[in-house]
């Protein structure tokens, strides 16, 4: 049997690609308040590379012992009180969370996580989970029952999925809630339980928030997706659980499980679960999956990308053609009817500068399909202002 897994990266000193593998083994059901594991057919292992930023800090300090042997010791036992009530969270969350965790499988063949998100049987997991829409997938509960699952929706820019499960008798599900992710701290203490190998259902592993922000670029075939402010944790996620939930000691998801490191201990990648909440929205309101559509293909300038091509400033987005069947600007789309035109640079969006850093993709995720935007545009040294409608964008 094989299984879906998360994306993976080499790293010996510098990062190198990321693959996606495949591995023969049972699918079992995964057991967490919200959780499944997803399982489906001939999809190839995608391959992907994650490039990301960290940042070390070295503490130093002095620590003045206390003279009174008594004092030490009520130091140490509030110490394993602490340790105790981590422990005690740690199980209470996983016992919680455990009945809502199914496995899903496409044609018996594949697998990854997911967890429900409705209780009337909605589940959330990583696109490239279930990117054959057309297949069969089935899920197993975690009391061993079976329901066929339907691909709802796929989300055109995150790594996100939505299926579709009914229940019996129009009883509800289990689900699980979800956190906020914008309040996270590094550090902070999280969990992860997904399809580990798609054979060890229910595994739990613990760590800690490692880093906030991280950008990673994923591709397979002719599958490429790049995720922006993307969780580092040191909870161990291996094989088998894309799609599954990060949750704090509160039993709160805070997010999808995505991306694993190989060549290095202890480093995976989580989807924040706040940009997953208006997928979810959107398929309980409108069935899809939408975002606001611009129509160009740019690329972001920095100082190299100014030197490359002769640029009098560094920063905006430069417009720029692919290729034949990549053209810099998208066919009657919302650049197209607003002028928009190979070899310009957006330099503002709505008055809010592009960078390097603030990406014209991070920018134009705050807007929806029919908002009005204004443009400043640098064209042959002239800055220019243009307004656009944005355009919709689905799967």
């Amino acid at each position: 049997m094989s299984l879906y897994d998360l994306p993976e990266f080499n790293f010996s000193g510098k990062l190198k690609k990321v693959l996606k593998g495949k591995n023969k083994t049972n699918i079992g059901i995964i057991a967490s308040a919200v959780f499944l594991s997803i399982v489906f057919g001939f999809l190839a292992g995608a391959v992907t590379s994650v490039f990301f930023y960290s940042q070390f800090n070295n503490y130093s300090g002095e620590t003045n012992l206390k003279p009174f042997p008594e004092i030490e010791e009520k130091e140490e036992k509030e110490s394993y009180q602490s340790q105790i009530s981590q422990e005690a969270a740690t199980i209470r969350t996983v016992k919680e969370s455990s009945p809502a965790v199914v496995s899903i499988m496409k044609r018996e063949m594949e697998g990854g996580t997911g967890f429900i998100v409705s209780e009337d049987g909605l589940i959330l997991t990583n696109k490239h989970v279930v990117l054959d829409k057309e297949a069969d997938y089935t899920v197993f509960t975690n009391d061993g029952r079976k329901f066929p699952a339907k691909v709802l929706a796929i989300d055109p820019v995150e790594d996100l999925a939505v299926l579709k499960i009914e229940q019996e008798n129009n009883t509800l599900f289990p689900v699980l809630k979800l956190g906020n992710s914008d309040s996270l701290e590094i550090g902070q203490a999280v969990i992860a339980i997904g399809n580990a190998l798609a054979e060890f259902r229910n595994t739990v592993s613990v760590g800690v928030i490692s880093g906030l922000g991280r950008k990673i670029t994923a591709s397979g075939g002719s599958f490429v997706e790049t995720l922006e402010d993307v969780i580092q944790t040191d909870a161990a996620i291996n094989k088998g659980n894309s799609g599954g939930p990060l949750l704090n000691l509160k039993g709160e998801v805070i997010g999808i499980n995505t991306a694993m490191a190989i060549d290095a201990q202890s480093i995976g990648f989580a989807i924040p679960i706040n940009k997953a909440k208006k997928d979810i929205e959107q398929v309980k309101t409108i069935g899809k999956i939408v975002y606001p559509f611009l129509g160009i293909r740019y690329t972001l300038i920095n100082e190299k990308v100014k030197q490359e091509y002769d640029l009098s400033i560094d920063y905006g987005a430069l417009i720029v053609d692919g290729g034949s069947s990549k053209p810099a600007i998208w066919p009657d789309s919302a650049a197209e009817k607003g002028g928009l035109k190979e070899g310009d640079i957006l330099l503002e969006f709505n008055n809010e500068k592009i960078t390097f850093e603030n990406t014209l993709a991070k920018i134009i995720m705050k807007y929806n399909p029919g908002d009005n935007v204004v443009l400043k545009i640098l064209r042959s040294e002239q800055e220019i202002i243009i307004n656009v409608i944005l355009d919709e964008r689905s799967e």
